[in-house]
């Protein structure tokens, strides 16, 4: 058995409840929209299913980040699930939300930026938000989504990773 720090959390111990948080590992994604100034994109992953009927995800943006204005007031925004080689990408929308330069990326019909080589991504229209904390859930409605081949980008305990237990396409 590993040792074991038990806590309740607290202001004065965010950095430790954010490690324990960190033992989840997610997939990766990238958030876009349109922004008044252009596009504008948001690494996240607190993306999450909520429905399949009707087709619902949410993601929550933190409220501290200079990005946040732009996504809660975006009626539409798209959800891009990262492919395990696309961790440069993900730390570039981290640092920058506007690094769309060196990307392969289209507008959809409501001008919202779609990255075009992702595992997967969902094109949404913002149903719901509430207040979290010093987040916010944006539920989205899924218009259209699409699913390419490939393995996920994981994260876990601050870094990028790949999940080595998928069956080969053999």
């Amino acid at each position: 058995m590993t040792n074991r720090q038990n806590f309740v959390p607290d202001s004065g111990n965010t950095r430790l409840f954010r490690d324990a948080l960190g033992q989840f590992a997610t997939g990766v994604t990238v958030i876009t929209a349109q922004a008044d100034k252009g596009p504008i994109g948001m690494t996240a992953n607190s993306f999450s299913s909520v429905s399949l009927t009707p087709p619902l995800v949410l993601w929550s943006p933190a409220k501290t980040s200079d990005r946040y204005p732009h996504f809660v007031k975006a009626k539409h925004f798209a959800i891009h699930v990262l492919r395990d080689d696309q961790a440069a990408l993900a730390q570039d929308f981290a640092n920058s939300g506007t690094c769309f330069d060196h990307g392969n990326w289209t507008r959809n019909a409501q001008n919202v930026p779609i990255l075009n080589s992702c595992l997967a991504h969902f094109e949404c229209r913002l149903v719901a938000r509430h207040d979290a904390g010093d987040h916010d859930i944006l539920i989205g409605h899924v218009d259209t989504a699409s699913i390419g081949d490939g393995a996920p980008l994981l994260f876990c305990k601050g870094q990028f990773g790949q999940y080595s237990g998928l069956p080969s396409a053999d």
